[in-house]
């Protein structure tokens, strides 16, 4: 995705693109830990389903208006499954396993469990693309799939422990996949043109679950309805678009990691606006997983063509 970098004199005052990007990158984070806490207050009056079509509905609708101001290209009549499928593991899916995953997971360790998309990554590179892994970087997969565990049994303790917290797993190896197809197949897209379809297509197949959602949407609380709003807004097209401007302004490997900052951030707000109190062992695996994954980043080259 490629936004437009209002102009300036860099010799005047060259800080201002770098200022724009730190607040932009702020945003982003506090867009994306936002995320959980919203689903688990719009599980209060809509099914999974129902709230991920609502969600995506109001997307696609700021999507449209995006896409008429900055113009995108038509797709490929060819392309046309390829999208649908993008669609169904970046938004489909995903975000059906993310919220029936909320339903007995808290919502920070939901945000811990969705930063494991790189260990899903990596395993994808080797099992399907049949890349190269070192050793280095199946150390990291194994211990960052040992903090998810952990994250899952200490949420509520092992004697509660609900096995819906495999589908946030789930929903994180939907989009790797998402990543990797989008990485193989769509060169021949501008990132907002790749975006803007793959939310419509994906919001398309979730229509599946819009009997009753009218009904949902009247008698759920205004409160409610506000945060499945800024849902639809913030998280899944503001923050898109805000995150591609920090791309195209700053190096992609030291933006990715202020991403790591999304799990605390969604803890906090979760303390202050669910009350919830992450346990001990959420915390253990959190340092765990996030670790695993920055170090996945971080270390040797960890894929290398194999042939």
């Amino acid at each position: 995705m490629e936004t437009r970098c209002v102009p300036f004199d860099g010799l005047k005052n060259p800080s201002r693109p770098r200022v724009k990007v730190i607040l932009a990158t702020m945003f982003v984070i506090l867009c994306w830990a936002y995320s959980p806490i919203g689903i688990r207050i719009g599980l209060q009056a809509y099914e999974p389903g129902q709230l991920a079509l609502m969600r995506f509905l109001i997307a696609s609708v700021f999507m449209v208006v995006v896409a008429m101001v900055k113009g995108i290209s038509r797709p490929r009549l060819g392309d046309l499954p390829l999208l649908a499928v993008l669609g169904f593991f970046a938004v489909s899916l995903h975000h059906i396993a993310l919220n029936y995953g909320q339903r007995g997971v808290s919502a920070g360790a939901a945000s811990v469990l969705a930063q494991s998309t790189p260990l899903f990554s990596t395993l994808l590179a080797h099992f399907v693309f049949k890349d190269r892994v070192g050793a280095w970087q199946w150390g990291c997969v194994l211990c960052g799939l040992l903090g998810a565990a952990v994250v899952v049994t200490g949420d509520r303790g092992l004697g509660d422990m609900d096995a819906r917290g495999l589908l946030i797993l789930l929903a994180a190896l939907s989009w790797s996949v998402y990543f990797a197809l989008q990485k193989h197949h769509t060169h021949r897209y501008d990132g907002l043109t790749l975006v803007c379809y793959t939310v419509w297509s994906g919001t398309l197949l979730l229509f599946i679950f819009a009997p009753g959602m009218l009904s949902a949407v009247r008698q759920a609380a205004a409160s409610v309805n506000l945060a499945v709003l800024v849902l639809g807004i913030f998280p899944s097209a503001l923050a898109y678009l805000a995150w591609a401007y920090v791309l195209a302004h700053s190096d992609v490997s030291r933006a990715s990691t202020a991403l790591y900052l999304i799990p605390p951030t969604a803890m906090l707000m979760a303390c202050l606006v669910l009350a919830e109190r992450p346990a001990a062992m959420v915390m253990v695996g959190a340092v765990i997983v996030l670790a695993s994954v920055l170090a996945l980043n971080v270390g040797p080259v960890s894929v290398a063509k194999a042939g």
